[in-house]
């Protein structure tokens, strides 16, 4: 059987050299994981729009989508999930907790302390080495 392709955007979001981080909801699927906040795109929208829309609607706050950081693809046992992540600016409003367990500022060295969702390592990675 095919798996499911599922093409998501996700926002490394940096203010004062620091870095959004945001732990998936213990319940649903790669729960207590650390992610980039993100979420599906949308049928008839950019990467940008989408992920302009999704930081909206999860973290009720506005961002700036800059430059693409990467783009990687990753086999879950429920899809297989091509992941795009681009550089944000916060313009307004600060990130709220809706749908993630925590959240965290971090600076570049310290994001490797964290247990990643393994479709956002590759952006760890290149982020700690920028």
């Amino acid at each position: 059987m095919l798996k499911k392709q599922i093409n998501v955007v996700a926002a490394v979001i940096v203010r004062n050299d620091e870095i959004f981080c945001a732990q998936r909801g213990l319940g649903g699927s790669l729960g207590g994981m650390w992610e980039f906040p993100g979420g599906k795109i949308e049928s008839g929208e950019t990467p940008r729009q989408a992920l302009e829309r999704e930081i909206q609607e999860e973290l009720l706050c506005t961002v700036t989508v800059a430059d693409e950081v990467v783009t990687t693809t990753y086999e879950y046992d429920f899809g297989i999930v091509t992941l795009t992540t681009f550089y944000c600016e916060l313009v307004d409003g600060e990130p709220q907790l809706t749908e993630h367990e925590a959240t965290k500022w971090l600076k570049r060295g310290e994001l490797g302390a964290l247990e990643w969702a393994p479709a956002d390592i590759p952006a760890v990675e290149i982020i700690q080495a920028a």
